[in-house]
């Protein structure tokens, strides 16, 4: 990577005090130790200058006026990440997927996958989602102390993706555990440990094995499912090949669920901390859609994404060449006083009419042509979830003030989170 023809404002990692105190923060922001609460660290990143200078040669970017004018410029690409934050990764044990590519190869793979996923398509899951949601409802409150990362965040958005894929039921366990390694490789590669690099390296073969096998099954004998419709198109001609098949396999299966585990997880433990909110969604169910949008935006599953210039561009005062690099610190944007008052308390109203004019966009779907393929299911496997939630549940608490988080930097979420249900 090229460096910057600008000398660095105070706060991008520069010698001096400014840029002590920007190594010092994101020393403490990159400890594991910190992921139990980052947002602390956050305002003191964001108000100590709009870039950052990281350990693996990236500026991040705090604020959520910088982060917009990133995520939403399709001169930014997202191409380059494979190269620029997973060096170690051999270009061959990775198959293709749209999450890195740009157009023209992004708009053709993303149109074939996509249809899948429009509102209206999603829709016509919801007699599913509901009758699922009911089922995991129906163990949690026989069971009364549980953990609800394991009995309701992660069977809900796997369970569904898989369906959606094609995926038997027998094998979802497996997919868990492949996903969940896949998971913690999307951070970058100089924060992980070597064990958790070799972690990735053993269950990238296993998982494109299974899906290769998987994807032949259905080939032979398709079904009401999206792997056997993008197999169909496969052999219809070149417009998708058996490597971009596989790349949108893993892709959907990690983005379509690791996402919305963390989702659900957070999003519960911010309800649960937060009383008064709870009960404004038990008063008042219809705020239960713009509460999703909120939880979304208050802990947000996704913490950072990156961008790479296509051309000469600037944010934040910063030129960057063709080819650099950027990372875009949603979850820091997110919490930016700047775009949001008061942007540390949950308000489940904050995304309503009443609230006193439409708030800030909040960038945990991202923006632009990368924005979110999956965000019309997720937040509808949320709304149902806190709609029955609200309920059928009369009384819950968190057995547990200091549930243990994953390490993952990236893809940001809960490994437990023991609570109690009471119906």
């Amino acid at each position: 990577m090229t460096t910057s023809t600008v000398v660095p404002a105070a706060g991008t990692g520069s010698s001096g005090p400014a840029g002590e105190e920007s190594t010092a923060l994101l020393a403490e922001l990159f400890d594991p130790a910190t992921r139990p609460d980052p947002y602390p660290v956050y305002s003191r990143l964001r108000e100590a200058g709009a870039l950052h200078t990281t350990p693996f040669g990236l500026p991040v970017a705090t604020r959520h006026a910088d982060c917009v004018a990133v995520l939403a410029n399709q001169d930014w690409g997202h191409d380059l990440e494979a190269h620029q934050m997973h060096p170690t990764l051999p270009a061959e044990s990775f198959p293709t997927t749209f999450l890195w590519m740009e157009p023209p190869d992004h708009t053709r793979l993303r149109g074939l996958v996509s249809k899948g996923f429009t509102p209206r398509s999603v829709q016509l899951l919801r007699p599913r989602i509901t009758a699922l949601v009911d089922e995991l409802l129906d163990n949690a409150l026989a069971a009364g102390e549980f953990d609800l990362v394991e009995t309701i965040a992660y069977p809900l958005p796997l369970t569904v993706i898989c369906e959606i894929l094609g995926v038997p039921a027998a094998d979802h366990p497996a997919v868990q555990v492949w996903s969940q390694a896949l998971a913690r490789a999307f951070d970058p590669d100089a924060l992980m440990s070597p064990e958790a690099l070799a972690e990735r390296n053993r269950a990238i073969p296993e998982f494109l094995e299974y899906f290769g096998a998987l994807v032949e099954r259905h080939r032979r004998e398709p079904g009401d499912n999206l792997i056997s419709a993008l197999a169909q198109v496969e052999e219809a001609g070149d417009r998708l090949t058996a490597d971009e098949l596989l790349g949108t396999c893993v892709t959907l299966i990690i983005a379509g669920h690791e996402t919305t585990v963390n989702l659900v997880g957070n999003g519960m433990l911010a309800l649960l901390r937060n009383p008064d909110q709870l009960a404004l969604l038990r008063a008042e169910p219809e705020l239960i859609g713009p509460a999703v949008e909120e939880l979304l935006r208050y802990d947000s599953p996704i913490h950072l994404n990156t961008r790479a210039a296509k051309r000469e561009l600037e944010v934040a005062g910063r030129v960057f060449a063709p080819g650099e690099g950027v990372v875009a610190l949603i979850a820091c944007a997110n919490r930016d006083p700047r775009a949001y008052p008061d942007p540390d308390r949950l308000d489940v109203r904050r995304f309503t009419s009443s609230a006193g004019g439409p708030p800030a966009r909040h960038l945990s779907f991202s923006l632009g042509h990368h924005y979110c393929l999956g965000a019309p299911l997720a937040l509808l496997e949320m709304e149902l979830l806190l709609a029955a939630f609200v309920r059928r549940v009369s009384d819950a608490e968190i057995t547990d003030d200091n549930p243990p988080y994953k390490p993952n930097l990236l893809i940001r979420g809960l490994a437990e989170l023991p609570v109690r249900f009471r119906g």
